[in-house]
């Protein structure tokens, strides 16, 4: 199954324009470097929680915004070696030297596909960021196919459920604090692509009155669980959301 490096990017509202503009540029040599495809989302709906939140897992200040992302491969060896022919190529090198937003705060790992259902495509995503008993990984994945199921009858484009294989811990801020992981808990990273935000809000209604819906029943703590609606600024597996975003004037 696929392989996907996720991410989640605190980033100051007033560099919207500027973040864009910045994934366009890295988009053609992370191809290069082997990423299948690139996508980065812009939050619009993303709900405060009591423990855990988007905002809290990247300590997102006052002004600041968060980008939900992240880069796919066929397996975990292209990636690793997509990471090392990155660390060697010069323009990336150069440009993360100067990014819009603090890179000390942004928190990533890579993921193994559990569930894969659809095909990529859409202008808006769900994010969703779930702590898992590490034995209990199986029980997640067969939950996760059924409900991904009810999400692509009611609209989905695609439903991707992960497990987290490469997650480090970070010195500020990582994937293990954000759901305040315990002893024994992986994390999964876990997407799904709408056409739009109308479809995707229209679909909500009708799944959470949907019988069929199955809501973990202890398999996992959903207090520390995390979601976040997030709209498209480029995806590097759609030629023409490149050429669209490269072409459109960047505002602050």
């Amino acid at each position: 199954m696929t392989y996907f490096e996720g991410f989640i990017v605190p980033v100051p509202e007033e560099n919207k324009g500027a973040f864009t503009k910045h994934a366009n540029e890295l988009a053609p040599s992370l191809l290069e470097c082997g990423v299948r495809r690139q996508l980065e989302a812009w939050g619009t709906d993303i709900p405060e929680g009591k423990l855990t939140d988007f905002h809290k897992a990247v300590d997102a200040k006052s002004g600041e915004n968060v980008v939900f992302a992240w880069f796919e491969y066929p397996d975990r060896q292209a990636r690793d070696s997509a990471n090392e022919r990155m660390m060697s190529n010069s323009k990336m090198m150069e440009m993360s030297t100067n990014v819009p937003f603090d890179a000390k705060r942004m928190i990533l790992g890579g993921f193994k596909a559990v569930v894969e259902e659809g095909s990529p495509g859409g202008r808006y995503v769900d994010g969703i960021v779930v702590p898992v008993p590490a034995d209990k990984g199986d029980q997640y994945a067969r939950l996760a196919q059924a409900n991904a199921k009810v999400f692509r009858e009611f609209g989905a484009t695609r439903v991707i459920e992960t497990l987290g294989d490469d997650v480090p811990h970070g010195q500020v801020t990582d994937f293990h604090r954000a759901v305040k992981a315990e002893p024994g808990e992986t994390i999964a990273f876990s997407f799904i692509e709408w056409p739009d935000k109308t479809a995707r809000d229209q679909a909500w209604q009708k799944i959470m009155q949907d019988e069929r819906m199955q809501h973990g029943g202890g398999l996992f703590d959903g207090k520390r669980m995390f979601w976040g609606g997030f709209e498209v600024v480029i995806d590097s597996g759609h030629a023409e959301q490149i050429a669209a975003s490269a072409s459109a004037p960047i505002t602050a």
